[in-house]
């Protein structure tokens, strides 16, 4: 578990769009917009931010999406060939950050948005509209592989909130799971029980991942 921080982050941007059709015809909503300016973020995200299918990729449980900008220069050199389209609010995030990553995040962690107060639930699982969004093949697998994903927070208090405002960590577990080793253990062909009856019983990951993870503790 990484340890806890008193540092606040900024949020370099922040982004939301419509939903359109992306390659093929199929609705989207991952082409996203930089916002300036204070904005609206309530349990559904921020106001103006539309999702194609909120079974799917929205939700409350889902509310926010931040992708550390930190990832780009990686994918870019992974995929060299669309190195200038990987730029930050490219891949359908809502917030882009400097100095968090999938290895000093927890899950759990509640953290202050300007005065708003978010809780990280989960991890951004790619899926093929990434591929279409910049026009190549195994993006998306190579995202879920390196644990490169982002995540996502549900809103617990909302307000009104802009680019520049600090993300400050109020709230961690003290036997917390960051989002590496929990990438890690999804990569094992057979972790150790244990670890996957504990990720099986935390309620924070909401109803799609906590189904995944005890049909596999089943299995």
């Amino acid at each position: 578990m990484p340890a806890m921080s008193d540092l606040p982050t900024a949020v370099l941007g922040l982004y939301a769009g419509g939903v359109a059709p992306l390659g093929g015809g199929r609705p989207s909503a991952i082409v996203k917009r930089a916002l300036s300016g204070e904005v609206a973020l309530s349990a559904l995200g921020l106001a103006g931010d539309a999702q194609a299918d909120r079974r799917l990729p929205g939700g409350p449980d889902k509310a926010l999406h931040q992708f550390p900008s930190e990832h780009y220069p990686r994918l870019a050199q992974a995929f060299p060939a669309i190195g200038e389209l990987l730029a930050p609010g490219s891949i359908g995030e809502n917030m882009s950050s400097l100095g968090m990553t999938e290895a000093t995040v927890c899950l759990g962690d509640v953290y202050s948005f300007g005065a708003a107060r978010i809780q990280l639930t989960q991890p951004r699982s790619p899926c093929g509209k990434i591929d279409r969004r910049y026009d190549t093949d195994g993006l998306a697998r190579y995202m879920q592989q390196h644990g490169c994903c982002g995540w996502y927070y549900r809103v617990l208090e909302g307000d009104r909130v802009r680019a520049g405002a600090s993300l400050t960590l109020l709230e961690r577990e003290h036997e917390a799971l960051s989002l590496a080793d929990f990438h890690a253990t999804l990569r094992e062909a057979r972790p150790p029980l244990a670890r996957l009856e504990r990720l099986a019983g935390m309620e924070v990951l909401g109803a799609e991942w906590l189904k995944k993870l005890r049909n596999r503790l089943a299995w």
